[in-house]
């Protein structure tokens, strides 16, 4: 005996037979037949027939026989019924829209085409995917914009954490046409996802070290600008994104707030502007990364003499030792470029790498959840071979993404399903 042959083809009578109650369930019931007022005129729509469409189920294809009205004075048609049930411009049910988000967020349209194929037994091609997925995204992206009202959840945690950064994603040619880029012709092949993530540490390791705790990372992101610009009172695209993300996540009313980043000015300039009183800290492995760099460049790359160089640069790092830092690396300076330029960065940023004092105080000093943000929230999705994107489409997908891993997908789920049954 072949079992999974035997599941399947069990599976698929028992589907057909439920899809077929249903049918005749839903098909029976008459009661849309009633007086509908037009949503655009608000005048009496005339009854005109019920008329069959296909839509696919999560049972598999319904046949279903909905009552239709014309509007004279508008010229347009409706079918009541579609709107209540969700059904309305397309031809996927709720149930397997649902699906199509969970498998549009984590994987290619292709994959996810497959996926609905062998997991659910579900007839979905890719490019119908694409546009469920995208059209669902540009819901819960308008969804964003409005409901930023904080999430009833567990009591805020002492501190809470906000970091930001972006990663390049790659683009259609039209999208990037005119645009400067790290091209040897100067030209542009991507276009930058900013990223805004808030989590909370109150939990240690054996050290003693604040860890991210579980299932307190949330995320917003969008290929959007963060420049200030003074005829915008209400500041950048970017810098309203995460202003919204921080008053879902009351981030305001946490006793203590600090602003992880990489050493960006953009970064500082937005931490500044919307949360003055704010901890700001440079992540501590990027400051190594460039030391790293500078030790590699100046004694050369693997040799024991740059390697002495920099765990000795670590050591005063990590030890607060910081005039100790300036002066090495102001050796340098004479006839070294990048010398000069760290030794910016180190004199910009120095209240912001007192690690020996947040270490203290069990502040965090890294930014590994915005890192990992990066590469599991925008890399694993939209920098995968091949992978061209407009932007629309881009931030429509990170859109539904974020809501899905943020935890939110089922609230803007239910408000859905409430607008549709209101209208």
């Amino acid at each position: 005996m072949d079992l999974e042959a035997l599941e399947n083809g069990v599976r698929r009578v028992a589907f057909r037979l439920a899809a077929q109650a249903l049918e005749q369930r839903l098909n029976a019931d008459h009661s849309d037949e009633r007086e509908v007022l037009c949503d655009g005129c608000r005048q009496p729509a005339r009854y005109a027939g019920r008329k069959t469409k296909t839509f696919q189920s999560v049972l598999g294809p319904l046949q279903l026989q909905r009552a239709y009205y014309h509007c004279l004075a508008c010229q347009q048609g409706f079918y009541p019924r579609d709107r209540a049930w969700g059904l309305e411009g397309g031809t996927l049910s709720p149930g397997v829209v649902r699906m199509v988000a969970a498998v549009g967020a984590a994987v290619s349209f292709q994959e996810g085409r497959q996926l609905l194929e062998e997991l659910a037994g579900l007839q979905v091609d890719a490019k119908q995917v694409e546009r469920t997925a995208e059209a669902l995204g540009r819901e819960i992206d308008a969804d964003e914009h409005i409901h930023v009202a904080p999430l009833a959840s567990a009591p805020l945690p002492a501190t809470l954490y906000l970091g930001v950064d972006g990663t390049a994603v790659p683009m259609r040619a039209e999208e990037v046409a005119g645009r400067a880029g790290k091209q040897p012709d100067g030209s542009a092949k991507t276009r930058e996802v900013k990223l805004c993530v808030v989590w909370s540490a109150e939990h240690r390791d054996s050290r003693g070290r604040p860890v991210r705790d579980p299932g307190s990372v949330s995320y917003s992101a969008a290929i959007e600008s963060a420049a200030i610009q003074e005829s915008n009172p209400t500041g950048s695209e970017f810098y309203q994104r995460v202003a919204r993300e921080a008053t879902r996540r009351d981030f305001q009313k946490a006793s203590r707030r600090a602003v992880v980043g990489d050493g960006a000015a953009w970064i500082w300039n937005l931490s500044q502007e919307l949360y003055p009183d704010a901890i700001q800290i440079v992540d501590r492995w990027h400051v190594k990364e460039h030391f790293c760099q500078l030790g590699n460049l100046l004694y050369g790359a693997g040799s024991a003499q740059a390697h002495r160089w920099i765990e000795r640069r670590f050591q005063q790092l990590d030890n607060g030792c910081f005039d100790g830092l300036l002066r090495a690396v102001t050796r340098h300076v004479p006839g070294c470029d990048a010398a000069r330029k760290l030794l910016v960065y180190l004199k910009t940023n120095r209240h912001r790498m007192d690690y020996p004092r947040f270490e203290r105080e069990g502040l965090c000093t890294s930014s590994g959840v915005v890192e990992a943000g990066c590469k599991v929230v925008i890399g694993a999705r939209l920098k995968r071979a091949g992978m061209h994107w407009s932007r629309p489409g881009a931030n429509a997908i990170m859109a539904l993404r974020c809501c899905r891993l943020s935890g939110r997908f089922q609230d803007v789920w239910e408000r859905r399903g409430d607008l549709r049954k209101a209208a």
